[in-house]
């Protein structure tokens, strides 16, 4: 099976998972650009559970439009763990979604904000009035090409998502 076929795999369990428990989802994507929406949005059915999705690629758009506190992007830049976790509950409760996901990183071609190509975070906040200390975030460090590091973001995106709604709901 091609990586975007377990994609479309995934994403289809998570839409039909959120349908079946009433609940929602939103993204909110830097490096991904939208990938990670698109990836969701080409499931069938999934306008009943998607609620939107927030590209915030400039760092000033993760505090205006996310929320997150500028004091954090100032310290570590928009490559990090904890911006992460606030893009995705920033994202969830902006958009009134029941879990919210994120990715931030580098793709490349060149290092930014002191840290090399291939180092991305994804983060997942799911529960009414989730704290960010409890959202899920993963550290990746991929390689290859620009568009292999934004795909293989959005597939272990999708996976933690996927992990995160049925711990929720176990």
């Amino acid at each position: 099976m091609s990586e975007d076929a377990a994609g479309t795999g995934v994403a289809a369990q998570i839409i039909g998972l959120l349908a079946a428990r009433g609940q929602t989802a939103a993204v909110a994507e830097s490096l991904t650009g939208g990938l990670l929406a698109a990836a969701l949005t080409s499931v069938p059915g999934a306008s009943a559970v998607f609620r939107g999705g927030v590209v915030a690629y400039a760092t000033d758009l993760k505090a205006t439009i996310l929320g997150v506190p500028p004091d954090l992007l100032e310290r570590h830049g928009a490559v990090d763990p904890e911006v992460a976790a606030a893009m995705a509950a920033g994202v969830r409760g902006r958009l009134g979604a029941t879990i919210g996901a994120a990715t931030t990183g580098v793709a490349g071609p060149d290092p930014s904000d002191g840290k090399p190509v291939g180092t991305v975070y994804i983060a997942v906040a799911a529960g009414p009035g989730a704290p960010v200390a409890s959202t899920a975030v993963r550290s990746l460090a991929l390689r290859g090409s620009r568009e292999e590091i934004r795909r293989e973001t959005v597939t272990q995106c999708l996976r933690l998502l996927l992990a995160r709604i049925r711990e929720e709901n176990a």
